[in-house]
């Protein structure tokens, strides 16, 4: 299957840091992840993250990866 550069994977951290009452500022530097990276990955602009990343941004929001990242593919 080629690649293209849509994908049906939405990242809710908008909504979870809005939930937490927590900035990007203050996530980027309790997981010690840029705030370019991570405005990259809160615009669903990224292509990939590591595991690393998305366990200690879920650590720090106190969520489950399925409370960050969502299918929005219909009809599966």
């Amino acid at each position: 299957m080629p690649a293209d550069d849509s994908s049906d994977i939405h990242c809710r951290l908008d909504e979870l840091l809005a939930a937490k009452g927590m900035t990007l500022t203050e996530l980027s530097k309790r997981v010690g992840v840029s705030l370019v990276n991570l405005s990259v990955l809160k615009n669903d602009r990224a292509k990939a993250i590591r595991f690393s990343t998305l366990t200690a941004i879920c650590e720090a929001l106190d969520c489950q990866v399925g409370d960050l990242l969502t299918n929005t593919r219909t009809g599966s």
